[in-house]
């Protein structure tokens, strides 16, 4: 094998599957590398072809990580290439798509029967099968977190994402009930999921946005992952892409959960404790879910001004920037009245 390689690898036709394949060959010694390539290569998705051919679906971030491991590999004395692929000898694209999704639901069920466990007991299992009630809580976000690392790299929609995310759910509000119920002892995730993990990120939404989604969009971008991007799909049948996150759809990674809109759910998830965006979780909550549960004297006009944008305007981006100026105005003034609270960098 030659020295370690990386061409530049051209965009794919959109039209067929492309891949990328890691050949790569490491020294005996020091023991360690070979653990620290495997462990590298489970992180980014990479499936196994051969021993030391490792496969990704063509995307441009895939070729970043790959190069990125090629450095690494060549640091410590090894070689590597990296090729495209229309298709791989002796494998379909069906077989390979379904390797993946074997290596995804894997990893999904892992965190599922964790999950499933606390949301049965509220207690989290120990390696040797003693149950504590004090560390449900940490587990579960360690869970999530999990999830969310999963989810990232979870190329072809594996079936076993719905059960996992079902059961983590249902961990989070079997913790919260025995906390005292909704609204109590929220279970917090702010990093690295939170801020670190997902920054950068593509975050999907329905097309036709409307307040949850452009509060939630706002909330997003000024709290969460400032280099966030937004794209607007079709309700039903999308297959999100690697680096993709969904909110406020159909079995999204953020959405409603229980009684709370998906504005209250990224909150509670990132771990926001911010007085001034509870506030605007209960306006938002009453608005999209139509009651009058908190009774926000601001929750007429917000609703009147969001009517007015999606009516103003068709295009799902132009409402996001129109609705960010709104809740911009909007989380200045509550603050001012109520104080925020940690304030999120």
């Amino acid at each position: 094998m030659s020295d370690t390689t990386a061409t530049t690898i051209p965009n794919p036709s959109p039209d067929r599957e492309r891949w990328l394949l890691l050949i790569h060959h490491v020294p005996p010694k020091p023991d360690y590398l070979r653990v620290k390539v495997r462990r590298r290569l489970e992180r980014i998705g990479a499936v196994a072809l051969k021993n030391s051919v490792y496969v990704l679906p063509w995307t441009e971030p895939a070729v970043e990580d790959f190069q990125w491991l090629l450095r690494e590999i060549a640091a410590d004395g090894g070689e590597s290439s990296v090729c495209e692929a229309a298709f791989v000898e002796g494998v379909t694209d069906g077989e390979m798509i379904r390797a993946f999704q074997a290596a995804r639901d894997a990893d999904y069920a892992v965190i599922a029967k964790a999950a499933e466990s606390i949301a049965t007991s509220g207690n989290a299992p120990h390696a040797d099968g003693e149950r504590s009630g004090q560390s449900g809580t940490a587990t579960v976000a360690r869970l999530r977190r999990r999830f969310d690392e999963v989810s990232a790299i979870d190329f072809f929609s594996a079936p076993e994402h719905a059960r996992a995310l079902a059961a983590v759910a249902a961990a989070e509000a079997r913790l919260r009930a025995l906390a005292g119920g909704p609204g109590t002892g929220p279970v917090c995730y702010d990093s690295p999921s939170g801020r670190d993990l997902l920054r950068g990120r593509t975050w999907v939404t329905r097309r036709g946005v409307h307040v949850d989604r452009i509060a939630s969009a706002w909330l997003i971008l000024r709290f969460i992952d400032p280099a966030a991007k937004f794209k607007f799909v079709p309700a039903k049948g999308y297959r999100p892409k690697p680096r993709e996150l969904r909110f406020d759809m159909y079995d999204a990674e953020y959405t409603h959960e229980g009684d709370r809109c998906t504005f209250e759910t990224l909150l509670v998830r990132f771990g926001l404790h911010d007085g001034a965006l509870q506030v605007i979780g209960e306006i938002v909550h009453d608005i999209d879910l139509k009651e009058a549960r908190f009774g926000r004297p601001e929750t007429a006009g917000l609703a009147t001004v969001v009517e007015g944008i999606a009516l103003t305007h068709a295009d799902d981006a132009t409402r996001l920037e129109r609705g960010a100026l709104m809740l911009d105005g909007l989380y200045s003034g509550v603050r001012h009245k109520v104080g925020g609270g940690r304030q999120v960098d």
